[in-house]
């Protein structure tokens, strides 16, 4: 998947590290992203985060390429109603197309297929079109009406991945358990990294 375009949505579940860290991962392997970010998400993300993005679509990119520390020309941002950005048609769709963190808003309006937003859209054409879709909801407990959108989802083919890290790599801090959940997204889009031995490389207390 080297260099093929990439569609990130941040959406406005608690989260934010996941997805943050994840754009930075991509920037810094040099692979271009086009970012969504909804308006709750902005708003989580002061919550959650020290950032201060900017909200003219030029600007935030500049102050992220500057965050990441990565290659100009990588990141490109689109706003909620942008509805000639590429991802909007199946002639222009990504590679694949990753929602994280996402929230049950947003999992059941992919799932109706409402298309209300660039976001929604995106998501529908990645669907149609027969591309990776992967949806990292983070939300818990969850009610019959968010398991039967994830179910309808994943008969389509969508990879639902619930942010749950795990722990047998024994994680010291919070950006460890981050880095657990952003590895695993990156496993399912082929993408190397180094933020987690794989299973059976690092000895474990019970082994002999």
């Amino acid at each position: 998947m080297a260099n093929e375009q990439l569609t990130l949505a941040l959406t406005g579940a608690s989260g934010m590290p996941y997805g943050l860290r994840l754009l930075g991962c991509l920037l810094q392997q040099q692979r271009p992203v086009d970012l969504l970010i909804s308006t709750a998400a902005r708003v989580v993300l002061q919550m959650e985060t020290t950032l201060k993005i900017p909200g003219q679509n030029e600007a935030a990119v500049n102050y992220l390429v500057e965050h990441f520390n990565c290659q100009q020309g990588l990141l490109r941002i689109f706003g909620p109603n942008e509805w000639s950005a590429p991802m909007a048609s199946g002639s222009a769709v990504p590679q694949a197309m990753i929602v994280c963190p996402c929230t049950s808003g947003t999992l059941a309006a992919i799932a109706c297929g409402t298309s209300d937003s660039l976001l929604e859209r995106a998501a529908d054409v990645v669907i149609k079109e027969g591309r990776k879709l992967i949806l990292v909801h983070r939300e818990m407990p969850l009610s019959a009406i968010h398991l039967e959108h994830m179910l309808t989802l994943a008969r389509l083919g969508v990879t639902i991945m619930p942010a749950s890290p795990g722990f047998y790599q024994q994680p010291e801090n919070i950006n460890d358990m981050v880095d657990f959940v952003v590895a695993r997204i990156l496993d399912q889009l082929n993408i190397g990294h180094k933020l987690i031995p794989a299973w059976g490389t690092k000895k474990l207390p019970s082994d002999k």
